[in-house]
């Protein structure tokens, strides 16, 4: 047995369950764990097409913060966030958070200006922000080049204690044990090929490479093709999916003891504890699958990156990837029921779904469970027909 499934059960699926979900990621095990542990829901089954956690959540570059500008984003990734503090106690496993602080970088007065606008804001619903000025940004962080002369001159920064890091394949590990403990089948390499219907077009389970599966609830949270499984029933969702790139630099000493963000540059950097400089670049224009990017993406924000920080001229590109985002159209997430009976949506978290993990899961299963939640309720489909969007572009910085 690998590292992978050491810790979990790998499980036969059996013909019918009460809540099926479709996609074993974070959010997809996260939304398992707390439909067991908060509301006493086993009868619950993950199928995941490939192996475990190997879509997105492989992907992604560790970012966790909660200064979102709105008050239904600072809600859910404020709540999140403070699941993230104490995760590490539940789960009882080592994470590797580290809340070594996010900086994000200004560089014109309407990047000062919204700023500022979003640290008050932040304030006024709980969440820690600060405004640097330059001297405080080298102050904290040494390595960025402040002088006025670069192409992006640092005028100030953000700054969330708070925020920081976290490994994310030990994160879905962690909650693939704990939610297999409490009694989650966890059935992998089984692909979703179509939904079985019942009377009035209600979605009743999923047909999949390894057999019919029923469920009572039909929950859908798989990053990236979720938009792709719904038109198996004929609902089109707000939903374009675009490669996310990012890279890691070769094993370095210490440098960087904190996360910083540049929206101008649309570039972010932490290091790994093992020494990776772990760094992302914007989305590709393009709509597609591949997980991978085009280079000249990554090549074209280096080049503006390494004048905010001159130190990484000679270091050494280790590997680049991509992954897959679904971006709704106002930069927030889709979580609620569908038109269709029996089918929920957890999707769209475009850039923000790893720091996003524990809160999506803890809403979409008190959702589930329940059916409601003050966190998810904001974010239902519903709000593409009433005109109450969540408009988070560029209104958090870089929206990672």
């Amino acid at each position: 047995m690998d590292e992978r499934t050491r810790y979990w059960r790998p499980a036969e699926p059996k013909p019918s369950y009460d809540v099926v979900i479709v996609g074993g990621g974070g959010h997809g095990l996260s939304t398992a764990y707390y439909l067991a542990k908060n509301h006493g829901i086993t009868d619950v089954c993950v199928v995941e097409k490939g192996w475990l956690a190997g879509g997105n959540m492989a992907r992604n570059t560790t970012i966790i913060r909660s200064n979102y500008l709105w008050d239904e984003s600072a809600a859910i990734y404020e709540h999140s966030l403070k699941l993230w503090e104490g995760l590490e106690d539940e789960l009882g496993a080592d994470l590797q958070f580290s809340q070594r602080g996010v900086m994000n970088l200004a560089h014109d007065l309407g990047d000062v200006r919204s700023s500022v606008r979003r640290v008050e804001a932040n304030r006024l619903n709980g969440v820690d922000a600060e405004w640097l000025t330059s001297e405080d940004v080298q102050a904290f962080c040494p390595i960025v080049n402040i002088s006025p002369d670069v192409r992006y001159p640092v005028l100030g920064a953000t700054l969330q204690r708070r925020g920081g890091v976290a490994r994310h394949d030990k994160v879905a590990w962690a909650y693939a044990t704990a939610a297999s403990n409490l009694g989650v089948d966890i059935v992998e390499h089984s692909e979703v090929t179509a939904f079985v219907r019942g009377a009035g077009g209600r979605v009743e389970g999923v047909e999949t490479t390894q057999g019919t599966i029923r469920a009572n609830t039909t929950a859908l949270v798989a990053a990236g093709h979720t938009s792709v499984l719904a038109a198996m029933v004929g609902l089109r969702l707000p939903l374009q999916s675009h490669p996310l790139q990012a890279l890691v630099s070769a094993l370095y000493e210490p440098i960087l003891d904190c996360v910083v963000m540049s929206n101008a540059v649309h570039v972010y950097v932490s290091q790994a504890d093992k020494g990776e400089l772990v760094m992302g670049a914007g989305i590709d224009a393009y709509n597609g699958y591949a997980q991978r990017g085009s280079f000249h993406v990554i090549e074209h924000q280096m080049a503006a990156a390494l004048e905010l920080f001159p130190v990484f001229e000679h270091a050494s590109l280790l590997r680049t990837w991509a992954g897959i985002v679904d971006v709704c159209p106002d930069a927030s997430p889709i979580v609620g029921p569908t038109p269709i009976d029996g089918l929920y949506l957890n999707c769209g978290w475009g850039t923000g779904g790893f720091k996003a993990t524990p809160g999506s899961g803890w809403a979409f299963a008190e959702l589930i469970a329940t059916g409601a939640s003050e966190l998810a309720r904001p974010y239902e489909l519903e709000r593409f027909t009433t005109g109450a969007l969540i408009d988070e572009h560029g209104a958090a910085a870089v929206a990672h």
